[in-house]
């Protein structure tokens, strides 16, 4: 399987030090200019919150905030549509070939396109024209021009893949504008700001979807059915991981639109990039589906990777010489849920390490680890040796037995992953995840930060379904549906 590298995109943050993750003027201004999108539909206590929100207020409590009472969206199906209109947000490294995969798919036509960098945009849209369809619309102004291309009336999808402090905004002006969206990871970066994302998703009626690619892996699929169809047994514990030497490409002057990315090991001390370790296990053990994770403690190492990777690679006078990095080389976290599994996550981007996800499940009844990929369970073995996985190709999820060798990276899944939603937005179904899944997949992110800080001290997960958590639900693992 190929690395999945980060979801990285375009648009430069300004420089900000210190621990506190206070908002930037950019920032701001994205959150102030969404919110004026939708001003009338949140009135005066939540348009109140809203300010305050886009002022850097941070939710610490995990509770509810008490001025919504909207419909859950748990359950709720797209519209249905014989073409799925998308507009792309962020042409980077990470949208500049995610366009590709769009364009492959059947039923989807691309009609605008975002980006700060002109030249990007254009070298996009000359892919769309060369795949039959109409010139895009473009939207390059400036770090504003989302808003633009979220009020048109042609769209009914938006793809946002840019760097992480505006990934929040953007959702929410999409969802105010009547669009269905799906970020990259992570969702947001403030605990009140997922909070907002639920909110908005069920005032709206819009679609917030994490664009996890991970849970979409042929391995992590083969294991979900297993584990439903109870072959591990009783699930008991499992384990995901972040663990990917980013270190050049941090400090690489062209791989990242300016240091967006490295600037966060300057702001936070916990794990920067929960999800992909995160929604892989939670589908195992079909969190918000039957059980909830409840808590999470984590524990950081010292801060020595990237300062000692500048001291060798980077030259006297070099901008990065004037940050301070404060973020854990190594964080592990421990995340319980409410049957009392746990869960442990890992991020590392800062030192020395092959590729890995952990990827681990274990229940009564056996095991499985991958990276490299391996299996043990009764009673097909009872000799203390690990199990061949490609043994359990039978269990191999329907996506995959129909796109065996699908295009594009990370061994296909980004592929399996737009394919589903696409196909979930043409036929009107239910999608496999939800804002819901994005807020609790993202948690760890700030919650870990502040465990850090705390000494380790448990913070408490918000139960972001209300209570809805507790009735069990499809998923990931959802049937193939007819006709399609």
């Amino acid at each position: 399987m190929n690395e999945a590298t980060p979801h990285d995109q375009n648009t430069p943050s300004g420089p900000r030090g210190g621990e506190s993750p206070a908002p930037s003027r950019r920032s701001v201004l994205w959150t102030a200019g969404a919110a004026g999108l939708g001003i009338g539909a949140l009135g005066g206590q939540q348009a109140a919150t809203a300010d305050a929100r886009a002022a850097g207020a941070t939710e610490t409590t995990g509770a509810a905030p008490t001025s919504r009472r909207a419909a859950t969206m748990i359950g709720v199906p797209f519209e249905g549509r014989s073409t799925v209109r998308v507009g792309i947000v962020g042409l980077g490294q990470r949208g500049g070939s995610m366009i590709d995969l769009f364009l492959a798919l059947p039923g989807v036509r691309v009609v605008a396109l975002c980006d700060v960098v002109r030249a990007k945009a254009e070298r996009a849209a000359r892919k769309v024209t060369a795949a039959g369809q109409p010139a895009p619309a473009l939207y390059t102004k400036d770090d504003q021009d989302f808003e633009r291309l979220c009020q048109r009336s042609d769209l009914d999808f938006v793809y946002v893949a840019t760097p992480w402090d505006s990934h929040f905004a953007m959702a929410r002006a999409a969802m105010l504008q009547g669009k269905h969206v799906g970020v990259e990871c992570p969702a947001a970066m403030e605990l009140s700001q997922l909070w907002e994302l639920v909110d908005v998703s069920e005032r709206t009626r819009r679609h917030c979807v994490q664009l996890e690619n991970c849970a979409y892996g042929r391995n992590e699929m083969r294991v979900l059915r297993m584990a439903h169809a109870g072959l591990f047994g009783e699930l008991l514990h499992g384990a995901g991981a972040y663990i990917h030497d980013l270190r050049a490409l941090m400090f690489s002057p062209t791989y990242y639109e300016g240091p967006w990315r490295r600037r966060w090991h300057t702001r936070l001390r916990g794990d920067l990039y929960p999800n992909h370790g995160f929604a892989p296990v939670a589908n195992y053990m079909d969190v918000n589906r039957g059980d909830r994770a409840v808590r999470v403690t984590t524990f950081g190492s010292p801060s020595l990777g990237l300062a000692a990777y500048r001291e060798e690679h980077m030259p006297p006078g070099d901008p990065s010489w004037k940050e301070s990095y404060i973020e854990s080389d190594m964080s592990i976290s421990l995340v319980q849920t409410a049957k009392g599994r746990v869960i442990r996550l890992e991020h590392n981007v800062s030192n020395p390490h092959p590729y890995s996800r952990l990827n681990i499940l274990g229940g009564t009844k056996g095991v499985f680890e991958d990276y490299p990929p391996r299996v043990y369970l009764e009673p097909d073995r009872n000799d203390h040796q690990w199990g061949d996985f490609a043994d359990y190709a039978d269990w191999d999820h329907w996506l995959w037995k129909e796109h065996a060798n699908p295009p594009g990276g990370h061994g296909g899944m980004d592929y399996i992953m737009l394919f589903r939603l696409m196909q979930c937005v043409r036929l009107g179904l239910v999608p496999d995840f939800d804002v819901y899944d994005a807020a609790t997949w993202t948690a760890p992110l700030p919650l870990s930060h502040a465990s850090i800080k705390a000494n380790g001290a448990p913070q408490e997960i918000p139960d972001f379904t209300r209570g809805l958590w507790k009735k069990p639900r499809p998923g990931i693992d959802s049937p193939k549906p007819a006709g399609d």
